[in-house]
């Protein structure tokens, strides 16, 4: 169990340094381009390192502590990641209304669709192997943190998906229409893990 829980660890320290590298370029890159949607990709890359710096603690208290102490910190665990998926439906639910409202187009940036691009192979990756080694742990807090990685890969489908139909044939609204869906997503999500 000790070889799962330190490879379980490596995956998150991975993920919070990916999220972290991915919201700099993105903020960075969506203010130069005056891409909202580019922005706000990368704010959600912070609030996805949250959900990551929480497996962290866990991970790092269970191996201190055993048996009823380890499900205290699960439990508590499962609600602090449930709260990072009700946080980024909130923001995702926001940008996406106030775009569709405004009628504002995602900007045009190669750089956002190479961020994009990255973002959708390397998401997946990090869901499967955290999801997998979540289910063989028996633990729910890094199945869950799995499906915000996966939430991950679906806004950058969207964003991918938003700069390129923006892009080519002017459909300014693919952006924050795939980005409702996706908050719907995140709320089942974080009802899920706050419920255990």
């Amino acid at each position: 169990m000790h070889d799962l829980r330190r490879k379980a660890l490596l995956l998150s320290y991975l993920t919070v340094g990916y999220n972290l590298l991915e919201g700099i370029v993105s903020v960075l890159a969506g203010a130069a381009a005056g891409s909202v949607a580019l922005v706000g990709f990368g704010l959600d890359s912070a609030v996805e390192s949250l959900s990551g710096c929480v497996m962290i603690w866990r991970l790092r208290r269970a191996a201190a502590g055993g048996g009823e102490e380890e499900e205290r910190v699960e439990r508590k665990a499962l609600r602090l990641i449930g709260a990072t998926f009700f946080i980024l439906a909130a923001y995702v639910l926001y940008e996406s209304g106030a775009s569709l409202l405004s009628g504002e187009a995602a900007g045009r940036t190669v750089l956002g669709v190479i961020i994009a691009a990255v973002s959708l192979v390397t998401m997946p990756a990090l869901f499967w192997a955290k999801r997998r080694l979540g289910v063989k742990m028996g633990m729910g807090s890094l199945v869950a943190d799995s499906k915000e990685t996966l939430a991950c890969a679906f806004l950058s489908a969207a964003l991918l998906a938003g700069l390129g139909l923006n892009y080519l044939w002017g459909l300014w609204w693919a952006d924050p229409a795939a980005g409702l869906v996706i908050a719907a997503f995140l709320v089942r999500e974080g009802a899920e893990a706050v419920s255990g």
